[in-house]
């Protein structure tokens, strides 16, 4: 049976549309017959991976990125969406799994799976969204670490400038001048060190034997003060004695004593002023003083008269006959005469 050139010719048309559509699927990451497993990763950036770049697991590619684009939802606003299938059939990603976007190797980009070792969360759904990491490439590492040092850079390369247009102000004609004033100044300042110096080189030597016997008189005074040691630890042992024994002493009794004895003395001085007792009445009343006065006179005219004419009051038998007078004992009559030869004329 032959087929006419227009039906040749629509199945070769049909056949070359099947596989141009299957080679784009193919090239955007789909694999070549279909039924791949479709997920979706957020990240902050697209860190450069483009569709079609290799989803690598363990350095093994497992699948494609199929399509990078923006999202705007409120829930990851502004934040990077890609596609990506995994095309091996016996791969499943645990949810304790870490995806990150960057480079693959030293020239491609694409997409790392590193698998969760923990597999009691269960694995991830085709169609489910997980949150992703950028990782850096070596070109963003070495620009990070390149970019601070730069600025220091930047800001000494300033600093040498702002230095190096001082000193080129600084070396013009007045500076110049100032500078030959200066050195003048320091040559004249030198001298002046170095006649001071030989000034005091000969009082050196001119005071040398002073200062000799100076050095001897301290010499002298530490050997005597090392020699006193002992004597001086003793006075400072009885300084520490006297003074722990004034802290062990009982201030607050002595305190308290005295205070009673000025409180006694106190009462009694009030009695007094007050007109209490002998010595308030003495104090107060004339007419005791008088009376005292004038017994005591009575009293010294008596021991005179005693003393002079004994016998007008004491009668002694001699002879066993009667006696005018008291009557005294022998005890009593001693003891009478010792009054009368103390009593002072």
């Amino acid at each position: 049976m032959k087929y006419s050139k227009e039906i040749k010719t629509g199945v070769f048309a049909i056949l070359a549309i099947v596989l141009l559509v299957l080679g784009i699927n193919f090239l955007k990451g789909s694999s070549f017959f279909g039924g791949d497993r479709i997920y979706y990763a957020y990240f902050i950036n697209s860190a450069g991976v483009t569709p079609a770049s290799s989803v690598v697991v363990n350095g093994v590619e497992v699948g494609k990125i199929m399509d990078v684009s923006l999202t705007n939802s409120k829930d990851s606003l502004h934040r990077v969406r890609m596609k990506f299938s995994i095309q091996d059939k016996d791969f499943q990603i645990p949810k304790t799994s870490t995806i990150t976007v960057g480079a693959i190797e030293l020239l491609s980009k694409g997409m790392i799976i590193e698998p969760g070792l923990d597999l009691s969360k269960g694995y991830y759904k085709p169609g489910d969204a997980i949150q992703g990491f950028v990782a850096y490439d070596m070109l963003s590492q070495v620009k990070m670490y390149v970019e601070p040092i730069n600025q220091k850079l930047q800001k000494l390369m300033a600093s040498v400038d702002d230095v190096v247009n001082s000193v080129s102000a600084f070396w013009d004609t007045t500076a110049t001048s100032n500078i030959e004033e200066s050195m003048i100044e320091a040559k004249n300042a030198i001298h002046k060190f170095g006649t001071v110096a030989d000034d005091l080189s000969d009082l050196i030597k001119t005071e040398k034997v002073r200062i000799h016997d100076i050095f001897v008189n301290v010499e002298s005074i530490t050997r005597n003060l090392k020699e006193s040691n002992d004597k001086i630890k003793g006075i400072l042992g009885n300084v520490d004695k006297i003074s722990q024994d004034l802290v062990s002493a009982d201030f607050k009794k002595v305190i308290g004593s005295a205070q009673k004895a000025i409180d006694n003395l106190t009462v009694v001085l009030n009695n007094i002023n007050d007109g209490k007792g002998t010595l308030g009445m003495l104090a107060h009343d004339d007419k005791l003083y008088n009376e005292l006065v004038k017994t005591n006179h009575s009293l010294q005219d008596m021991i005179e008269d005693l003393n002079q004419h004994p016998e007008r009051y004491i009668h002694f038998s001699i002879f066993g006959r009667k006696s005018k007078g008291v009557m005294l004992k022998p005890s009593q009559e001693e003891k009478l005469i010792k009054l009368i030869d103390s009593i002072p004329n």
